[in-house]
């Protein structure tokens, strides 16, 4: 006991002077937390001004290239400024931390072996204790309310410089808007890497086998693993069919078409037509409620949803006429909240587009609801899936493989992918995904005897069985919210998210990143690969081609119009609608080519869809079928 005592009270000094210096480490952070607080409010870390200043020199002199790529470059240091704010303000909430736990632990100790033994004291030396150990109670109070005062500042600095951080970003956005009246692209040279150039080829028909021609690069895929938590999966096996299938692929069935890699396998579609004058608009129907999903079609019928606070429906539209031939009303479903979750003017009640195998049509709405109904309209089974996590609603777009409805939940807690049986709506597997919320929807690639499900959000890139939903590969190179999807082309999977990065992946065991680029970003339209070709949209109005395999740039261009809708490539050229309406048609080609510009007459942020040498485009108020 003795020995013990002695020991203890040996290590007295040692842990006292622990106790200083973890003490004095966790003022300085909380002292220069606060003090960056105070400068972030008089001090403009990310230049609002200059690049208000500059924008105001633009409107004055808007052929100044030299001025507009100035713009260019503040837009990219303020995502600079952004990102080293938000990892200096983790870092020091990090040592922070660090810096309280081993003051806590040393200053326990130190107590702890000053009362080894009872000591007698008279009664003034008494009070003299007792004062000191009430001043040590409320220094130790008081810091840890130093504290505490210093992570309500962290969040307010964070908070403020993200403000600050959006109003930048938009003005360069804006200031890209104000200033398109001139082309500015010019084709880069092409390095001594990129591969021999090649000519547009038709699509084949499908009738020869379109698959094969279009087949994938073999990968590696790692064997299997088991995921954590899910439920038991079956055995994965080889595929031994095609996907997309010919049916598919002689329809429009989701997002994006089959598989939703953005790449419809039509032909004979019209580049001209005029909303104001009825030129080659051979029908218009008005959509009962708005919402932003995008058409698809099976055979001789049209989908859509809509939905408001109150109502959610389905339209089914005669694809040739536009006869309105029913409409759903998805109520009273088990589980359903009696309110609808706030969601944002940008995704509304019904952003997730439906999708459709032919025998069923499927939908899901922001509360997450989820519904199937036949093609005549009845219903066959409904669920709701657990309001999202979220502050928009569920947003991410269906897909369909075999028998299963696969699902991208992501959301702020529990996000997962899941198969839901196109039948019965019971759950067929269901993989629990560590990421954060994201409205970015799902593709589906046939790769090395494997059907994969490629999802994107925060912070990964991954791919899953969609047989059997095993994780096949993960790599962590995306953040933020995350709304485009990502394309497939090669073997190579792209995907990119504003204010983060484009990447170009090789999947496999160990995925790793091919090549990075920082110059085109989107926040919501998502890219479309194309032989060697990676076509890059932004949501405020440029577009940009790249080398896919060296991440060259071959070329960008600006327009008068933001993008939300998607783009489409179909029979060697690119669809592409503006949020004025206005659809942009130019060659799938190293350089930027323009084919036409057809205005629709009223606003859209759909994504076309196509069949039989005709358009489908979703207006903000009306639906719209164009032809020859």
């Amino acid at each position: 006991m003795n020995k013990k005592f002695k020991l203890n009270r040996t290590n007295l000094p040692l842990w006292r002077g622990i106790a200083i210096i973890a003490g004095t480490f966790s003022f300085i952070i909380c002292m220069l937390v606060l003090v960056n607080y105070v400068q972030i409010n008089r001090v403009d870390p990310v230049n609002t001004g200059v690049i208000n200043s500059l924008v105001d020199r633009l409107n004055e002199n808007p052929n100044d290239e030299q001025l507009r790529e100035q713009i260019r470059e503040m837009d990219l240091l303020v995502r600079k400024a952004y990102f080293t704010n938000q990892w200096q303000i983790k870092a020091g909430g990090y040592l922070l931390l660090f810096g309280v736990i081993v003051l806590a632990i040393a200053l326990h100790l130190f107590y702890s072996g000053k009362k080894e033994l009872p000591q007698v004291f008279e009664k003034d030396e008494e009070n003299i204790i007792l004062f000191r150990e009430k001043a040590r109670k409320w220094i130790v109070i008081g810091g840890f309310g130093i504290v505490g005062i210093t992570l309500f500042f962290a969040f307010l600095t964070h908070k403020e410089l993200g403000n600050q951080f959006t109003v930048a970003a938009s003005t360069a956005k804006v200031t890209a808007e104000q200033v398109r009246t001139q082309q500015v692209a010019e084709v880069v040279e092409v390095i001594a890497e990129v591969v021999p150039e090649k000519k547009n080829e038709e699509v084949k028909e499908i009738e020869a086998e379109v698959i094969v021609e279009k087949a994938p690069e073999k990968q590696t895929l790692p064997a299997k693993e088991e995921v954590k938590d899910a439920k038991p999966i079956e055995t994965s096996t080889k595929y031994t069919g095609t996907y997309p299938s010919k049916e598919m692929m002689a329809n429009f069935p989701s997002f994006r078409g089959a598989g939703g890699n953005g790449i419809a396998y039509q032909k004979n579609i019209p580049n001209e037509w005029d909303g104001a004058s009825g030129k080659n608009i051979l029908w218009k129907q008005p959509v009962p409620i708005q919402a932003y999903n995008s058409p698809v079609i099976w055979g001789n019928k049209l989908f859509l949803s809509g939905a408001n606070a109150t109502s959610r429906e389905i339209y089914c539209y005669e694809r040739n006429k536009g006869k309105l031939l029913w409409t759903v009303k998805v109520e009273k479903i088990s589980g359903s909240p009696a309110e609808s979750p706030e969601v944002t003017p940008d995704t509304g009640y019904a952003a997730s587009t439906l999708t459709t195998d032919g025998k069923s049509v499927f939908a899901i709405f922001a509360n997450g609801d989820v519904i199937s109904v036949d093609m005549n309209g009845e219903k066959q089974w409904a669920k709701n899936l657990g309001v999202p996590d979220n502050h928009y609603g569920h947003s991410s777009s269906l897909l369909v493989f075999e028998d299963k409805l696969i699902v991208q939940y992501d959301q702020k807690k529990s996000g997962k992918v899941m198969a839901l049986s196109t039948k019965s709506g019971d759950e067929i597997w269901s993989t629990p995904r560590n990421v954060r919320v994201s409205w970015a929807s799902p593709v589906i690639v046939q790769n090395d005897g494997r059907v994969e499900v490629l999802l994107a959000a925060d912070p990964s890139v991954a791919s899953y069985d969609a047989q059997t939903g095993e994780e096949l590969w993960k790599l962590d190179c995306i953040t933020g919210e995350v709304g485009p999807s990502v394309a497939y082309q090669n073997g190579i999977v792209f995907a990119l998210n504003e204010y983060a990065s484009l990447v170009a992946i090789k999947p496999g065991e160990n995925p790793e990143i091919l090549w990075e680029a920082y110059d085109y970003l989107s926040d919501v339209p998502s890219p479309i690969a194309y032989e060697d070709l990676l076509f890059i949209v932004t949501s405020y109005g440029a577009v940009a081609c790249y080398n896919a395999i060296s991440g060259e740039i071959f070329w960008e261009q600006e327009f008068d119009a933001g993008f939300y809708a998607s783009p489409i490539l179909v029979d060697g050229k690119i669809y592409l609608m503006d949020r004025e309406g206005v659809m942009h048609i130019f060659k799938a080609e190293k350089e930027y080519v323009s084919l036409a510009t057809s205005a629709l007459g009223e606003k859209s942020d759909a994504s076309p869809a196509f069949a039989d040498g005709k358009v489908y485009i979703r207006g903000e108020k009306n639906l719209y079928c164009i032809g020859k």
